[in-house]
């Protein structure tokens, strides 16, 4: 199980030059987590582009009912002390660190590219490309 944030679920249904590699990294591991802030973020960047022409409203909701059936059971509350605790640490906002703070309540890496993050948490943090280039354990 990894935690993913906003970015790597969004790549993986809004074509772009990244959607490859969360593909790459869904069958690498497609047990995804997050905390429950990822469906915010995602209907945000989804109405953005729904304003901009790029995608249909249906589209916007079909992909909404995708990644929700792809998160289901792996949405996770995370504490506001935690939260607020790595913000003040850090220079992250405290939605950026919802991700960090659930990686490090469930001991999993956190899956970005967000590069403020894996600067600032790179005990739990990785890049999208490293995962994908992770061999498997025991493999």
């Amino acid at each position: 199980m990894i935690v993913v944030d906003t970015n790597i679920i969004g790549y993986l249904y809004l074509t772009g030059d990244r959607s490859a590699q969360a593909e790459r990294a869904l069958l690498k591991d497609p047990d995804w987590a997050a905390p429950l802030l990822w469906r915010s973020e995602l209907r945000n960047v989804l109405a953005y582009y729904v304003r901009k022409g790029l995608l249909s409203l249906a589209e916007a909701q079909q992909i909404m009912e995708e990644a929700s059936r792809l998160m289901l059971d792996r949405e996770y509350e995370v504490t506001s002390h935690q939260v607020l605790s790595l913000a003040a640490a850090s220079t992250c906002s405290a939605y950026d660190c919802e991700f960090v703070a659930l990686a490090k309540d469930l001991d999993i890496p956190l899956v970005t590219i967000d590069r403020q993050i894996l600067d600032q948490f790179p005990e739990i943090a990785v890049s999208l490309d490293q995962f994908i280039a992770r061999r498997k354990k025991g493999g």
